[in-house]
């Protein structure tokens, strides 16, 4: 009985996510949409927002790739638009 009460009561647990996963998250969402485009990204370590380039429907982020660094315009059901900066 006790194992299922500790079942019951364990998905209402709060969940606490540090910053630093959290922009691991918004990096690996960015280097998705781009891979999806066909970019290379090995693996995201990084994704700043830019919020002097960025509008209210359109994001503009700050890729760090292992192999390559980008800025991405994210634009709701459009492709992103994607320059690879050097």
């Amino acid at each position: 009985m006790r194992s299922l009460r500790l079942a019951v009561l364990l998905p209402c647990a709060p969940v606490f996510v540090s910053p630093a996963s959290a922009q691991a998250t918004v990096a690996e969402i960015v280097a998705a949409h781009i891979r999806s485009q066909g970019y290379p990204c090995d693996s995201a370590q990084a994704a700043k927002r830019d919020s002097r380039a960025s509008k209210p429907d359109e994001q503009v982020w700050l890729l760090t790739c292992s192999n390559a660094r980008y800025r991405v315009r994210l634009v709701p059901d459009m492709a992103a638009a994607v320059e690879q900066i050097h």
